[in-house]
């Protein structure tokens, strides 16, 4: 009997809940596919003919952590109506959600290794990236900004915001690195803000 489109997602749904909670508590390296089907109570074929190998269901999991950040950073950020709040907000919301326990090994750890670099940074651009990109747009259209390459300035905030991800990840305490880093990025950006002649 064939499935319909309605139990084919809910299933699908239902083995990224479990693979995710496995490549978070064990990383990727340690996750047995066998493991996830049982959990999920799905046979293994049912497994492979969603995401054909391990890699791929690892590949699903992080495109659904990507994309929670982004929608994340997107709804901290539009909680405030000034684009200077919005886009300071945006940078902690992004740091914050990235080095979470269920996050963090998926994204920062695993990630780059397991789909490779360009991929990664893909998926990066397509999502965090592009709102980042918006954002600063935005605010120079505004005049908050200075004139300066935004892509440049895109990739150059981003960046930072990766990096100093991985260095909080390393802590025991993220919030002491979280506000450095807030300290930091703000006073980064300062030097690209528009200064009012009044």
């Amino acid at each position: 009997m064939r499935r319909s489109k309605s139990e084919t997602h809910e299933t699908i749904q239902l083995l990224l809940k479990v693979a995710r909670t496995h490549f978070t508590d064990k990383g990727y390296a340690n996750t047995a596919l066998e493991e996830v089907a049982d959990e999920a109570k799905v046979t293994r074929g049912a497994l492979y003919h969603h995401f054909k190998n391990k890699q791929g269901l690892f590949l699903a999991v992080l495109e659904l952590v990507q994309t929670e950040i982004a929608d994340r950073v997107e709804q901290e950020a539009t909680s405030s109506e000034d684009p200077w709040n919005q886009l300071l907000l945006g940078c902690r919301a992004f740091i914050t959600a990235v080095v979470e326990p269920q996050n963090k090994r998926i994204m920062l750890i695993d990630g780059p290794s397991v789909v490779g670099w360009e991929a990664w940074r893909e998926m990066d651009e397509q999502n965090s990236m592009t709102h980042l990109r918006e954002q600063l747009v935005l605010m120079q259209e505004q005049e908050i900004l200075k004139p300066v390459p935004v892509d440049a300035l895109t990739h150059a905030l981003s960046g930072a915001l990766n990096e100093c991800s991985l260095w909080i990840a390393q802590m025991p305490e993220t919030a002491g690195g979280l506000q450095e880093t807030m300290d930091v990025i703000t006073g980064m950006l300062e030097g690209f803000r528009m200064k009012s002649l009044t």
